[in-house]
């Protein structure tokens, strides 16, 4: 049961659970990073081929970093009363420091590189110290000390990876830091002498955090719609452009419809139900992260056979066009399956169809590969409201 503590800090049994002002503002740093990284992407699978795994991969990584500053503060503002003066200072160097790194994204691999580590560094640590400081050491200073033990660890890569000269090794430093900022949260932050301890699941406001990753994946949404609309704006309106800006959103329509049939509208009740609500919550995260970086990959396909729907399909659009919706879709199976402890057999034929497509793909134009897509994402959503018909609502059955 959630309470307050004596200096007000934690959040209350009567505080409001619906998302700030001020956690909406922060929300459209984010809007603009998921742009810079969709951008990115484009470049990525538009000029030299011969690189585009490790340009990926270096998308990758920067995407990573500006998805650990937005679900840390999450986290923080779905226990911490979100009213505080101090909290809200935090989300404040949060927003400043998180459009810092937004724009060097696309030279964050570049000339941007050291400006990206040392904002990602100083955000991380910078803001728990700030808040020990401020707070006091209130309510646990036990919880600071698991995080800054984590991040101490990582935060020596992100640094030498920001000054190295070669984009090789700086890869490497920043995958072994992006392993060690993730592996903390999923493994519960274990500390010598204080041992493993998944933060304050006890008092999560459950409803403010998922509304939270609801909202982000609707930001992911929105930028999906962006790129689509951009990209038509800029075109000549021919039938195969027309064409390919209906696709566009038809598709964008059923990931959104996917998404909060039943199990993305509970969200809220899984963490409530749960045995482990920190456990829960923290995959959860994870699950929102594979769907949101579906969407933005499949928004970058968007761009890609709506400027040009009949090239010859060069092999890498391939991830863009058919893993974007695949990773969706594996994230929405893991979303359903820590909701209610199954996964629909419409997720795995959707990820089975999308498999079997891609030899067929490689001789196909991308609005031909496009509308195969669609065609795909539109069964699982008739299946799923094939499935629901007639039947009551399911109750959530989390795993844990």
């Amino acid at each position: 049961m959630r309470h307050r503590d004596s200096g007000r800090l934690v959040r209350g049994e009567t505080s409001s659970e619906r998302a700030t002002f001020l956690e909406l503002f922060l929300d459209l740093v984010f809007v603009f990073a998921l742009t810079r990284i969709s951008a990115r992407l484009i470049t990525d699978f538009t000029d030299d081929e011969r690189h585009i795994l490790a340009d990926l991969g270096q998308s990758l990584l920067l995407f990573l970093a500006l998805w650990a500053v937005w679900s840390l503060t999450v986290w923080s503002t779905s226990w911490l009363d979100p009213e505080a003066p101090v909290v809200q200072s935090i989300v404040v160097i949060t927003v400043v420091g998180a459009m810092v790194m937004a724009v060097a994204v696309p030279e964050g691999f570049g000339d941007r590189a050291p400006l990206f580590a040392l904002t990602y560094v100083a955000l991380q640590i910078g803001r728990v110290v700030y808040f020990d400081v401020v707070a006091r050491g209130r309510p646990d200073p036990r919880e600071s000390v698991r995080v800054l033990f984590w991040r101490g660890l990582s935060a020596p890569l992100w640094v030498v990876g920001g000054f190295v000269d070669d984009p090789a090794i700086r890869g490497v430093l920043w995958s072994a830091g992006v392993l060690i900022d993730y592996a903390g949260p999923l493994l519960g932050w274990p500390t010598p002498w204080l041992g493993a301890r998944r933060l304050v699941g006890h008092l999560l406001a459950a409803e403010h955090l998922a509304e939270r990753y609801q909202q982000f994946l609707l930001i992911a949404l929105g930028e999906a719609i962006f790129v689509t609309g951009l990209s038509f704006s800029g075109s000549d309106f021919q039938a195969r452009q027309t064409a390919g800006f209906a696709l566009a959103l038809a598709s964008t329509v059923l990931l959104w419809r996917i998404y909060f049939h039943r199990a993305g509208r509970m969200v809220a009740a899984a963490i409530s139900r749960s045995r482990d609500a920190a456990w829960l919550a923290t995959d959860m995260a994870f699950s929102h992260l594979i769907m949101v970086a579906g969407i933005v990959l499949s928004g970058v396909g968007f761009e890609l056979f709506i400027t040009e729907p009949v090239v010859d399909l060069p092999t890498p659009w391939l991830v863009a066009l058919l893993g974007g919706p695949a990773l969706f879709l594996t994230g929405r199976s893991v979303l359903e399956y820590l909701v209610f402890g199954r996964v629909s057999r419409s997720r795995v034929g959707g990820l089975l169809a999308l498999g079997l497509l891609t030899p067929v793909a490689l001789h196909l134009p991308p609005l031909a590969v496009g509308a195969a897509t669609a065609a795909v994402l539109l069964a699982v959503a008739a299946a799923d409201t094939r499935r629901a018909h007639g039947r009551p609502a399911e109750t959530p059955a989390p795993p844990v």
